[in-house]
């Protein structure tokens, strides 16, 4: 397990009679956007930050980037469910277990390598965490915006995710946050 909460990944299994041999696990949860189960509200895929550009760093990850053999995602898909304000204060006796209204449901298990479920854009608003794809049967797939492009391009372009410029028509310069902005772009370089 991470040392730290915020530390990647979750989890490391190290080859037994081979130490050399890692691989990543981090373990996932969201939930369905709709009732059809057709998307799902995103996860994010670590950091593409220090440790992710430079695969030696030790910050806030239990073993280099580099190390590992492969990064897996293992995760869950779940509906949530409404239940009434007076059975969330509501206590049980240890008979009545099985009377408790469940809040989650549906569930749907994944498990993928974490680039083939990537998207283009980040994971959250304030971190420099990797966005997942949303199309549940994409993710179940492995079927996300670098599936076909492959690994190096997933590392190329989230290694440089934010650094890349491009020109506006004024002549001001503007910061590539999609593949569709670099692909769309005949001025921006192609990752």
């Amino acid at each position: 397990m991470a040392k730290y909460q915020n530390w990647y990944p979750d989890l490391t299994f190290v080859c037994v009679g081979n130490e050399n041999i890692k691989f990543a696990v981090d373990l996932k949860t969201t939930y369905f956007t709709a009732n059809d189960h057709k998307f799902c509200n995103g996860f994010t895929l670590g950091s593409h930050g220090e440790y992710f550009i430079d695969r030696t760093s030790s910050k806030n990850i239990q073993y280099p980037y580099g190390e590992y053999a492969g990064h897996f995602c293992l995760g869950i898909i779940y509906d949530r469910k409404q239940t009434e304000k007076t059975e969330e204060m509501k206590i049980y006796s240890e008979s009545e277990l099985g009377e408790i209204p469940s809040v989650v449901g549906n569930f749907v298990f994944f498990a993928e390598e974490k680039w083939k479920i990537a998207s283009d854009k980040s994971g959250s608003g304030n971190t420099a965490n990797i966005g997942s794809i949303q199309y549940v049967e994409d993710i179940i797939n492995g079927n996300g915006v670098f599936a076909v492009a492959g690994e190096d391009k997933f590392d190329d372009y989230w290694a440089n995710f934010g650094k890349i410029q491009i020109k506006k028509p004024d002549g001001t310069d503007k910061k590539c946050l999609a593949l569709r902005s670099i692909w769309n772009t005949k001025d921006c370089p192609k990752v």
